[in-house]
C-alpha cells in the first residue's frame, strides 16, 4: 500500500493546487477579481449565511381567512352565474354567510337540478386513484328544504393551503431574485408559513415591501357620473366600488367593480421615462391574447378613464385617447426610479395567491455578523492548535504529517464550499471544528496500528504498510456511519441544523481523502527517501 503510481502523485498533488487556487479569490476584493484576477480561473467567493455578513429574517404567514373569503367571494360568483344558465333556476339569498356560501332554490322541482350544477363546482383536487381518496375543495350540504350550501372541505382546505405557500414561495423566489439578492433562503414553515433568509441585505424595509405586497394587479373603467362623496356615504350604483388613489391628496373614483382585464395577461414590465417629462413609469407588454382584448377594451371605451389598480388602490387612471393595439402600455404615477423599479419587479414576479403577513422579523446587523466571524475564528484557531500541539507531542514527525494533513482537509472543505458556493454559517463553522477533531483521529488510528505492528517485531515498511491497511477498514466504518447521520441531518434538519450537516458531510468526505490518501502519500515519501530503521512513534 505505500507504492504510489505517477498518475496518483499527480492526481493527490492536481487535487490540492486546484483547491489552493479555488480558495484565492476568497481573500480578494470585488473589484480586485474584476479588475486582476484572470476571468478563465475560477472567481467565486465563500457566500456568508445570515448570522456571519448580516442580513434580514422574515417568516411570513399566510393569512388563511383573506384566502377563504376571496375564494368564497369567487364561488358566490360561480353560483350565480351556475342559476343563471339556461334554463335559469329561481334562487334568494344567495351570500356568504361565515365559511359558506348558501342560496335557497324557489321551486321544489328544480332542486335536484340546482344539486347538479352546484356539484359541478366542488373543484376535484385529486381523485381516488391506486386506493386513495378524492378530495374536493369544498363539499355541498343539500337541505330538504331547498337551502344549499358550499363550504370548503377539510381535506380540500388544506391542499389548497398547500398550494397556495408552494406558489407563494415560487412568486417571493422571483421577486427577491430580481431585486438582486445574494443566495436568499425561501422555505417552507410548517403548514402555512414561510420563512425568508436574505444575507447581506441592507434594506429590510424595501424587502419587506418589495415581499408582502399581494401585488394583484386589475384594469377597471372609470365611471366620472357618481359623485365620489356620494358614494363614500354608501350611495353606490350596483356593481361599481370606491377605491382610494394611492397618490398622497388623490381624489377616490368609483370604478367598475369587475376588472376587465386582470395583471395575469402581464409577460414584462420595464422601468423606462417619459419622453416630455422624464418623469420614471413602468411599461408593459401584455401576452398576445391580452393584446388583443386590451385592444377591443380601449376600442369600446375611447374618451373614458381607466384605471389601473394594484391590491385595491388605484395607481394610474389615464384617459383612453385612441386604441391600444401594440399590446403595451405605461403606467405612470409619480414614481421615483426606485418605487418604478420595485412595482416592476412585482409585476415581473406576479401576483400572491393570498395575504401574507410578518408573524417574525430580525433584522442581523453587519455588526454582530463580524463578531460571529472573529467569534467562529478564534474557536477554529483555539481547537487548530490544541489539535497541533497534541499531535506533535504524541507522535512527534509523525504528528507533523498529521497536521499537514489538516491543514489539507481545512483547505479542502473550503474550496468544496466556495465551488458549491454553499451557504456557510456559524453552525457550519462549528461542523468545520469538529471534523477537524475526527480528521486527526483517523491518523491516531493508524499510528496506533503501526506501533502496535512495531511492537510485534514487524519491519517498519511492514508496520507502516499493515497499519495503514489494518486501520482502513475502522475508518470507512466510522466514517459512512458519520455520513450516513450527517446526511439525515440535512434532509431533516432547516437552518442552523442544515448548515451545520453541509460542512459535516463535506468534511467526511475530505476527512478520507487526506487520512487514507494524503497522509499515506506523505509517509511513503518520508520512507522512500529516509529508508528508516525504526518508526519514529
Amino acid at each position: 500500500m505505500l507504492y504510489f503510481s505517477r498518475w496518483k502523485v499527480t492526481a493527490i498533488l492536481l487535487t490540492i493546487f486546484v483547491a489552493l487556487v479555488v480558495l484565492i479569490p476568497n481573500y480578494l476584493s470585488s473589484d480586485q477579481i474584476k479588475s486582476h484576477w484572470p476571468s478563465w480561473l475560477p472567481g467565486r467567493q465563500i457566500v456568508l449565511g445570515l448570522d456571519l455578513q448580516g442580513g434580514v429574517y422574515l417568516l411570513y404567514q399566510v393569512d388563511v381567512t383573506d384566502y377563504k373569503q376571496k375564494r368564497l367571494k369567487a364561488l358566490e360568483g360561480d353560483i350565480r352565474q351556475a342559476m343563471r344558465d339556461e334554463p335559469r333556476l329561481g334562487y334568494t339569498g344567495l351570500g356568504i354567510q361565515g365559511d359558506v356560501v348558501q342560496l335557497k332554490i324557489r321551486d321544489a322541482d328544480k332542486f335536484d337540478e340546482a344539486g347538479k350544477r352546484l356539484h359541478n363546482l366542488l373543484n376535484p383536487l385529486s381523485t381516488a386513484t391506486l386506493g386513495g381518496t378524492a378530495v374536493s375543495e369544498f363539499q355541498l350540504d343539500q337541505g330538504s328544504d331547498g337551502l344549499m350550501r358550499l363550504g370548503f372541505s377539510s381535506a380540500g382546505l388544506d391542499k389548497r393551503l398547500g398550494t397556495v405557500v408552494q406558489q407563494s414561495i415560487e412568486v417571493i423566489r422571483r421577486r427577491v431574485d430580481q431585486m438582486g439578492a445574494v443566495e436568499p433562503s425561501i422555505q417552507r414553515q410548517g403548514s402555512d408559513r414561510i420563512l425568508v433568509e436574505a444575507p447581506g441585505e441592507k434594506d429590510p424595509a424595501r424587502l419587506k415591501n418589495i415581499i408582502g405586497r399581494t401585488a394583484q394587479m386589475t384594469f377597471h373603467l372609470v365611471d366620472l357620473n357618481v359623485s365620489p362623496d356620494e358614494a363614500a356615504k354608501g350611495n353606490l350604483p350596483p356593481g361599481e366600488i370606491l377605491l382610494k388613489q394611492k397618490e398622497a391628496g388623490g381624489i377616490p373614483m368609483v370604478v367598475d367593480e369587475t376588472p376587465l382585464m386582470g395583471g395575469e395577461d402581464l409577460t414584462d414590465a420595464q422601468t423606462s421615462f417619459q419622453s416630455q417629462t422624464n418623469e420614471p413609469v413602468v411599461s408593459f407588454r401584455l401576452s398576445t391574447s391580452g393584446a388583443r382584448k386590451f385592444a377591443q377594451v380601449t376600442t369600446d371605451n375611447v374618451g373614458r378613464l381607466f384605471a389601473i389598480v394594484l391590491d385595491d388602490e388605484i395607481i394610474s387612471a389615464p384617459r383612453i385617447n385612441e386604441p391600444i393595439t401594440q399590446g403595451s402600455g405605461q403606467i405612470s404615477g409619480h414614481f421615483t426610479v426606485e418605487t418604478a423599479n420595485d412595482l416592476a419587479v412585482l409585476l415581473r414576479a406576479g401576483a400572491l395567491p393570498a395575504k401574507l403577513s410578518v408573524a417574525e422579523e430580525r433584522t442581523v446587523g453587519p455588526g454582530l455578523g463580524a463578531d460571529s466571524i472573529a467569534a467562529g475564528e478564534r474557536a477554529a484557531m483555539i481547537g487548530t492548535v490544541a489539535v497541533v500541539i497534541f499531535m506533535l507531542a504524541a507522535y512527534g514527525l509523525f504528528g507533523v504529517f498529521a497536521n499537514v494533513a489538516l491543514l489539507v482537509n481545512v483547505i479542502l472543505i473550503m474550496a468544496i464550499i466556495t465551488i458549491l458556493q454553499a451557504t456557510l454559517t456559524l453552525p457550519g463553522i462549528a461542523g468545520i471544528v469538529l471534523t477537524m477533531g475526527m480528521a486527526v483521529d483517523s491518523n491516531v488510528l493508524i499510528y496506533e496500528r503501526i506501533r502496535e505492528e512495531q511492537r510485534l517485531g514487524r519491519s517498519p515498511i511492514s508496520a507502516i504498510d499493515t497499519g495503514f491497511r489494518r486501520a482502513f477498514g475502522t475508518i470507512l466504518d466510522a466514517n459512512i456511519t458519520t455520513l450516513i447521520a450527517a446526511i439525515v441531518l440535512f434532509q431533516m434538519g432547516s437552518g442552523p441544523v442544515k448548515g451545520f450537516a453541509v460542512t459535516h458531510v463535506i468534511g467526511i468526505v475530505t476527512t478520507m481523502f487526506t487520512a487514507i490518501t494524503f497522509t499515506r502519500l506523505v509517509v511513503a515519501t518520508w520512507v522512500r527517501y529516509r529508508r528508516p530503521s525504526v518508526v519514529p512513534l
